[in-house]
């Protein structure tokens, strides 16, 4: 059984209305499936507004979802209280985007990562204070570092810190919402490289959550493709990255810069071509949500929502074309990354 398993998640904002004009309700997430098992990351990738973040809060119990179930090792998350609210909050911890605005500007680092070390560990301050320093040894921060202000660090060094906090608890998840998209290459990569060695000590499970297929590529075991609140791909991360079984996965591979200049300016007329049929009104339902700017698009797309079936290498695809008898070539050229 998995560590986190969510069956057909729904997400529904009511925006306020005016006296004189209803809003219509946004649906974010659509009937998503998704199981992170112990030790795991699952890559959770797509644009802006898919809905990923969305889901991510759902787990967190930040929003809360209008239908379907989140079960967390046996804990419905949604309905938890006392004691299985206290181990949830203890158990799944997060890293966000921005580690400036979720750490207390007013507050030492030192005392960031001793609050948690206190509440959920039961330490006092003396435990507490030798725990804080070993935990920012662990990100590759200098011991004395609690003693500083968040501004007084960079953004990676940041990040280091945040990550200190959410594994402070000793969690078994930790959902990464965009951990890396605010820094440099470098960064990212140096960033990418501690979770993974945390994740080796710990036997923490991810779910990392990310616009570029690239970055969740390195450190994903799984890759969930997420596209208008919908799945639209799942299966191993080599696989999702080098053969796409979607064309919107095929359309993310597009914005990965590649060092041939000839492929890169492909590329780019691909990127054009998909912008240029971005819908102006709203997802079809029934339908598929990509079928405004899909290449491929047939009539049963605009009729039918596709369901997520199982295709060669163990992958699901939401996608007509794989109850077609004609194969449908989705490469995008050369391997990305490729010289």
């Amino acid at each position: 059984m998995p560590l986190l398993d969510v069956s057909a998640l729904e997400v529904t904002y009511q925006p306020r209305g005016s006296l004189f004009r209803r809003r219509q309700a946004f649906r974010a997430v659509r009937g998503v499936d998704l199981a992170v098992s112990e030790g795991e990351t699952l890559g959770l990738v797509g644009e802006s507004g898919s809905g990923k973040s969305t889901i991510g809060r759902a787990i967190l119990r930040l929003v809360r979802p209008s239908a379907g179930t989140i079960d967390f090792d046996g804990i419905d998350v949604p309905a938890a209280g006392g004691s299985d609210l206290k181990r949830l909050h203890r158990e799944v911890q997060v890293v966000f985007q921005d580690p400036y605005s979720s750490l207390n500007p007013s507050m030492l680092v030192g005392q960031a990562l001793e609050e948690p070390l206190g509440f959920h560990l039961g330490l006092d301050d003396r435990q507490a204070g030798e725990a804080a320093e070993e935990l920012l040894r662990q990100v590759g921060l200098p011991r004395d570092s609690g003693r500083r202000y968040p501004h007084e660090f960079s953004g990676g060094q940041r990040q280091r810190i945040a990550i200190a906090r959410a594994i402070a608890a000793r969690p078994r998840l930790v959902v990464c919402d965009e951990p890396v998209s605010a820094l440099d290459v470098s960064t990212q990569g140096q960033i990418i490289n501690l979770l993974q060695q945390l994740q080796a000590d710990y036997g923490l499970a991810y779910l990392f959550i990310a616009h570029d297929l690239a970055v969740v590529r390195h450190i994903s075991t799984r890759i969930a493709v997420l596209y208008a609140g919908r799945l639209m791909e799942v299966g191993p991360a080599d696989r999702v990255y080098d053969e796409p079984a979607h064309p919107y996965t095929a359309a993310l591979l597009t914005a990965i810069p590649v060092p041939d200049p000839v492929e890169q300016a492909r590329r780019r007329r691909r990127r054009a071509e998909l912008g240029a049929r971005v819908a102006t009104g709203e997802i079809p339902e029934p339908g598929c949500p990509f079928a405004p700017r899909c290449p491929h698009v047939m009539d049963v797309c605009w009729e039918v929502t596709p369901p997520l079936l199982e295709v060669d290498g163990g992958r699901l695809s939401a996608c007509h074309l794989h109850t077609q008898t004609a194969s449908v070539d989705l490469s995008i050229g050369s391997k990305p990354g490729a010289g």
